[in-house]
């Protein structure tokens, strides 16, 4: 799974419950290397063996979800999908697969394709142009460009099938894949009895009940290339994402290139910009992420605005200037205010 810039830093807390006391929550962490990127657990629980049983079934899950959505692994569910197109009839997919293209499906009809999971083709050939400095071939971008597109997938609601419709199409989750592992995982960890959780998928989030005596989860957003926190926002029971190419990209002939791709032209992005989003869950906020990347911070904030419960903030570069823009009603826009002067 394609591993994203992440800009969002965890301001960690200090544990309220550290006197042992039975009526009191202690703070655990856990972290592990999974979707190629590093993952974390913070949760709060009575004891440690409840602690140890949740972060299992949190990892469990993002290996579950891994094994479905993965691009890089042939054996996927996801890649073996694309390896029947194009296909004469829908073919059954699982539960996972299916909720994860039904759900970029809605946000590409939303953001008129800015996200698509189709971009596959693309993908390839951009990890390609990363590796060997040079870019695409024109004609292999022309050809991928035919393979694209999310208009091409087909479903059969009854059935819970799905259709590939055009030769050469292959799936990339890597837009929404980490924020959608990390709702799998908390809830996951909310069976086991855990109330206040937070699971970090390099960067995209998706929480549960605040720390015990706080107001919500403490995270700071950095901006273009620092990692240090330009801003603090708190928060609780909402998914949050942030997309850039701070490290992710490639300069070829003068021009930087990200590793986020225009599903439109094909080509990755050369506009530099950090894009954090808050939303619902961390499906949606890894979705809008990269779409509001690829609309720009204008048509991207507009889109934010008029997308009941999403808040967004683009940091982007103008000429040598970085530039914010921030959506009416973004909770972290006094934070930022207040650290600008």
């Amino acid at each position: 799974m394609l591993c994203r810039l992440f800009a969002l830093l965890i301001v960690l807390q200090l544990s309220t419950g550290v006197t042992g006391r039975a009526d009191e929550l202690l703070r655990f962490e856990a972290s592990r290397k999974q979707l190629g990127t590093d993952v974390q657990i913070i949760l709060y629980a009575a004891t440690r063996e409840q602690a140890e049983a949740a972060f299992l079934a949190g990892f469990e899950r993002i290996d579950q979800l891994e094994a479905v959505l993965s691009d890089y692994d042939p054996d996927s569910e996801a890649s073996r999908l694309g390896q029947l197109s194009p296909m004469k009839r829908p073919v059954p997919v699982s539960a996972d697969l299916w909720r994860a293209l039904r759900v970029s499906s809605f946000v590409s009809q939303r953001t008129g394709g800015a996200f698509d999971v189709t971009v596959g083709p693309l993908s390839r050939l951009w990890r390609r142009a990363r590796r060997q400095g040079e870019l695409p071939a024109e004609e292999r971008l022309s050809a991928a460009l035919k393979a694209v597109g999310y208009r091409h997938l087909r479903f059969d609601q009854r059935h819970q099938s799905v259709r590939l419709s055009r030769p050469g199409m292959k799936l990339d989750f890597g837009g929404i894949g980490k924020g959608m592992a990390a709702d799998v995982a908390l809830a996951e960890i909310v069976k086991k009895g855990i109330r206040s959780a937070l699971v970090d998928c390099g960067g995209d989030m998706s929480m549960a009940d605040a720390p015990p005596g706080s107001a919500g989860w403490r995270i700071g957003v950095a901006g273009l290339d620092s990692e240090k926190a330009e801003s603090v926002i708190e928060l609780s029971h909402v998914g949050v994402a942030t997309s850039g190419d701070a490290y992710q990209y490639v300069e070829i002939g003068g021009v930087r290139y990200s590793h986020i791709v225009n599903p439109h032209t094909g080509i990755g992005l050369t506009t530099r910009s950090s894009v954090t989003v808050i939303a619902t869950d961390g499906t949606l906020a890894d979705a809008l992420a990269s779409a509001v990347s690829v609309l720009g911070p204008r048509r991207g904030i507009k889109l934010a605005r008029h997308w009941h419960g999403v808040e967004a903030q683009v940091v982007s570069l103008e000429g040598e200037k970085p530039v914010l823009f921030v959506a009416p009603g973004f909770r972290g826009a006094a934070a930022i205010k207040q650290t600008k002067q």
